[in-house]
């Protein structure tokens, strides 16, 4: 699944990094940020470095900022990959943590959402994450997905999707190439009753929505803008 992509630019975990905190919700440790009353829930499902990347924390405040009450689970129960421990290679670690068992793990997870009086959802996940969110849009679990720079799907993912679902690629992306978007687009496309916005960032990478290099104005001022587009899609289906 990994490309070298997938291990670039590896964010330095923070445990207390964010303005939410963490708690255990249906069975798992998720960083919650935003009014627990609200009865709109983001969740946000991380690439293979976890819930403690800052700035993907940064991006659920920014999130909650908006009225939702975002959380993002810690689905590899405190072993995200790490690149620097050269006794657990990429393929190693990766047998532990197939998408699969994010999903499996995902579904009680949004019971315990709905349990606290959450009435509507929206999905977003980032490469390792985009899979399980995509195998969620399938179901009625979710009212809206965001995929940004996915790893792992396929084609015939897209032809399952029930929900409105939008589509963030990069044109510099190994995993998940510019024509291969093409192609879950065409799928899109043609099933009317869905709806699907795709669009593909030019001069970025694979992995560019949160692990931006901050000194990079160009890069930063691309996550921002994927940002919004992932903010206006919750807008728009989360209701």
């Amino acid at each position: 699944m990994a490309s070298s992509q997938c291990c670039s630019n590896p964010p330095t975990l923070n445990p207390s990094s964010g303005t939410g905190h963490v708690e255990n919700l249906g069975g798992l440790d998720s960083y919650v940020t935003g009014s627990p009353h609200s009865n709109l829930a983001v969740l946000l499902v991380s690439d293979i470095h976890g819930f403690e990347a800052p700035k993907l924390r940064k991006l659920a405040d920014k999130v909650a900022a908006a009225g939702f009450f975002v959380v993002v689970p810690d689905f590899f129960n405190k072993d995200p990959y790490a690149p620097d421990d050269a006794n657990r290679p990429f393929d190693v670690w990766k047998i532990d943590h197939h998408p699969d068992k994010g999903f499996e793990a995902a579904k009680p997870f949004l019971e315990a959402l709905k349990s606290k009086g959450v009435s509507a959802i929206g999905a977003a996940g980032f490469c390792w994450g985009a899979k399980v969110v995509v195998e969620l849009a399938k179901l009625p679990l979710i009212q809206a997905a965001v995929l940004c720079h996915p790893a792992v799907v396929t084609v015939d993912d897209f032809k399952e999707v029930k929900v409105p679902i939008s589509i963030l690629g990069a044109e510099i992306d190994q995993m998940c190439p510019p024509e291969v978007v093409k192609q879950f687009e065409d799928v899109l496309t043609a099933k009317p009753e869905v709806k699907s916005h795709v669009k593909i960032f030019p001069k970025v990478a694979h992995g560019w929505t949160v692990r931006y290099n901050v000194e990079d104005k160009a890069a930063c001022k691309a996550a921002e803008e994927a940002h919004q587009d992932l903010l206006e899609w919750f807008l728009n289906h989360v209701k």
